[in-house]
């Protein structure tokens, strides 16, 4: 498996972010993640956005994260905001989320943000598995999907105390 850092709006990021917003859209019978986000968000060292690429050059996962200081969306100076995390479906099971996962949280460490945070939903079980088994634990809602009953926020300390 190759992960390469990539842009938000690299054709391959768009692919995956169009399968990642369908099977949103079927899991919560809405328009999928609505959450404004842009190119410039998960630019270093403010951000990052990571594609994996199997054996034949195919993408089979994404994530990312940005950067994120307190405001009127709940979030806390020194945040990183983990985004668009997504393996598909026939590459699941591999423990590619783990690695992207990984590498995301080292990224923003060196970067000096001092907490991973996250905004997921009731309907995804798999990734709340993922985050709780990953050291994250639920925190005060937060982000764009913070009034929502279903939104589901985890945090993750990133520094040493």
């Amino acid at each position: 498996m190759n992960i390469q850092p990539r842009s938000f709006d690299h054709p391959d990021a768009v692919k995956l972010n169009d399968q990642v917003q369908l099977e949103y859209a079927e899991r919560y019978g809405d328009e999928g993640d609505v959450t404004p986000l842009t190119p410039s968000m998960f630019r270093p060292p403010r951000g990052l956005y990571l594609l994996a690429y199997d054996e034949s050059g195919t993408p089979v996962a994404t994530g990312g994260w940005r950067a994120q200081d307190q405001n009127e969306e709940g979030y806390l100076d020194g945040d990183a905001e983990l985004k668009r995390m997504f393996v598909i479906p026939e590459s699941r099971g591999r423990g590619l989320a783990r690695r992207i996962l990984a590498a995301l949280e080292a990224d923003a460490r060196a970067a000096g943000r001092t907490r991973m945070v996250l905004e997921t939903g009731d309907q995804q079980p798999e990734a709340i598995a993922l985050y709780t088994s990953s050291g994250y634990t639920p925190c005060e809602k937060f982000g764009y999907y913070r009034t929502y009953e279903s939104s589901r926020c985890f945090a993750k300390p990133l520094q040493e105390s």
